[in-house]
């Protein structure tokens, strides 16, 4: 696994051991950021980090900044090593906290991002949907975006949001939301 474009293009990331997450795998990540285009200047929250992949790919490619998310103690441990190793600790804000929570938090405090990635695991998704439809809307910056990563056999989420983008490729599922 690697950054595919931008200023850390080629460097590689590490993931934890074991199947308990599941890095996006570089043609995923390359084809959410062809349909995503310039991230450049934007503010960027992702709440089921796991290694930190698209996060740190957006950094990569000029996001401002990314606030990640992860409960996983093998998957911190990687996130952290990814951020060190990339040279992204001032423009990195890494919690161990429940994405669902900062979610919710930051919709209490009024704080929003021009991009969210979502990627939590796949048997998650359905389950997840009320706590997105909640906050989802209050957290976008106006012309936000929304990426949610799933798998290919699964529908895209029914958001209070316009859903832009549909795509499937190989086995995932990429449906992007916003005016943005």
């Amino acid at each position: 696994m690697r950054i595919v474009a931008g200023e850390r293009k080629g460097m590689r990331l590490v993931a934890p051991r074991g199947r308990d997450t599941r890095p996006t795998s570089d043609m995923v990540r390359e084809a959410m950021f062809a349909i995503l285009g310039d991230v450049a200047g934007l503010s960027v929250l992702e709440p089921f980090a796991g290694s930190g992949a698209l996060g740190l790919e957006a950094l990569s490619r000029g996001a401002s900044g990314v606030h990640f998310c992860e409960l996983s103690q093998p998957a911190l441990h990687a996130l952290r090593e990814n951020v060190k190793r990339l040279g992204y600790e001032d423009r990195a804000v890494v919690r161990r906290q429940d994405g669902r929570r900062r979610m919710a938090a930051d919709h209490a405090r009024g704080t929003a991002y021009d991009l969210l990635l979502l990627d939590p695991p796949y048997r998650m998704l359905t389950n997840l949907q009320d706590d997105l439809s909640l906050h989802l809307p209050d957290l976008l910056l106006p012309g936000g975006r929304v990426v949610v990563e799933g798998a290919a056999d699964t529908p895209a989420l029914a958001l209070p949001l316009p859903l832009s983008v549909n795509r499937v490729h190989g086995g995932t599922r990429i449906a992007v939301y916003g005016d943005g």
